[in-house]
């Protein structure tokens, strides 16, 4: 599978990048594939080879790569201009759209990352509650902000989990487990100084982990009756699991949302939002301080537009069904090999762990067999088949996507499962 082309342009860029990539997901070994082009649920390498993609931009191409309309509603847009530095009456469309989808935000504003929407969110529960702490779920991901990179475990003292955040930047941010309503309880009760709870309604950075029954509506309830704000990231959630997100599909109303990638169609664009006596301490009603050169660009308004004009209840039965049938497909081949293997997932996301238990917290995460799955990830690319490099990260499938995909993936699927058990040593009860 590996290319030369792509070998060459690599060895240049570890002369030019830290670990020759923009981000660290992407430094696959031995090497990765650089990008040609991409449309639909393909996308090419540099030496014209395709793949069937399940990372899909990890998670904003809900429409599949270069969906025509919103290549012509951004072309549209750049004939017109790029950057003003002004208002724009697209923000006020798409802010009606994201308000009508999610009735929860009742105001919001228009940034540029899923990172700086969490961390203004958690910002604004600061300034409104006058209170320092927030909570996070452990292996929760919110963006690459100093407050929330925490070393997953560190209850007792909170452990930065990069060089460069001081120590006492973390000391305010604290963990529970998902799916433990006791952990919850008592980190709340215990102390009166927590602004928020900051979380994954589905976790979607240690691959899909769901909420247990009634655990979302039982967390409102603690978070209401302890008086902490509560923060749905639906980064990934927003616009993917319906219309209205995992706050509709659960029926939970949080008190401030955060979205990003679909609802930029692909383009960089974050959300925060929530009520409205909330959001009125946000600059420049208020004290609390946000801003950005980039903040409500109009090329990703276009896009988001664009995309969330062609999402309708139609489109979300047909992919969530393609989730349904991959998923059973996937359980159906595990069994068919008799390996513990688990198969979980939730509307158009899906993912198989490396672990003969079910997953339903970050702990139980942490009991797959990580580096078998990156051995895995290397045979489905032979095959032409683009999974998220590691074990941690979901798949997601696209409305374009069809089922002669999934046939052609699940074939691939059980071909790397036979090669994988002749050239790796498969750990104990495998």
């Amino acid at each position: 599978m590996y290319t030369e082309t792509s070998k060459k342009l690599f060895e240049e860029a570890l002369q030019l990048l830290p670990g020759g990539v923009s981000s660290p997901v992407r430094a696959i070994k031995p090497y990765p594939f650089y990008t040609e082009k991409a449309s639909d649920s393909r996308i090419w390498d540099v030496d014209g080879n395709y793949y069937i993609d399940y990372c899909m931009g990890y998670g904003p191409l809900m429409l599949g790569h270069a969906h025509p309309t919103v290549c012509e509603a951004v072309s549209e847009q750049l004939l017109r201009g790029w950057d003003y530095g002004t208002p724009v009456k697209m923000e006020l469309e798409l802010a009606r759209r994201v308000q009508d989808d999610f009735p929860s935000m009742q105001m919001l504003r228009f940034v540029s990352t899923g990172t700086e929407a969490t961390m203004a969110a958690i910002r604004v529960a600061r300034g409104f509650s006058r209170k320092k702490k927030i909570v996070m779920i452990e292996g929760g991901y919110h963006g690459a902000h100093d407050a929330v990179l925490l070393k997953a475990g560190s209850h007792a003292v909170s452990v930065p989990s990069s060089l460069g955040v001081p120590d006492e930047v973390v000391r305010n941010t604290l963990q529970v487990p998902f799916n433990n309503l006791d952990a919850l309880t008592a980190a709340l009760e215990k102390d009166n100084d927590i602004a928020c709870l900051i979380m994954e309604p589905v976790m979607g950075n240690i691959g899909p982990v769901l909420p247990e029954d009634g655990y979302l509506r039982e967390v409102r309830k603690i978070t209401q009756e302890n008086d902490v704000l509560l923060v749905f990231d639906e980064v990934i959630t927003g616009f993917r699991l319906c219309i209205g997100g995992a706050q509709c599909y659960y029926s939970v109303t949080p008190d401030l949302t955060t979205l990003g990638k679909i609802v930029g169609g692909g383009f960089p664009l974050g959300v925060f939002g929530g009520r409205s006596e909330i959001m009125d301490i946000v600059a420049p009603c208020g004290e609390v301080f946000n801003a950005g050169t980039f903040n409500g660009h109009p090329i990703s308004l276009a896009a988001g537009l664009a995309t969330l004009n062609i999402l309708d209840e139609e489109g979300y039965k047909r992919v969530n069904g393609l989730g349904d049938l991959m998923r059973r497909m996937l359980s159906d081949l595990i069994q068919e090999f008799n390996i513990g293997y688990t198969v979980q997932g939730i509307g158009s996301m899906f993912q198989v762990f490396f672990t003969d238990r079910p997953v339903r917290n970050y702990q139980d995460a942490l009991n797959s067999n990580a580096e078998l799955y990156k051995t895995f990830t290397n045979l489905m690319l032979e095959q032409w088949i683009f999974l998220p490099p590691s074990q941690y990260e979901t798949n997601f499938i696209s409305l374009a996507h069809s089922n002669e995909d999934l046939e052609w993936t699940i074939e691939a699927y059980g071909n790397a499962l036979r090669k994988l058990f002749s050239i790796a040593e498969l750990p104990e009860g495998y």
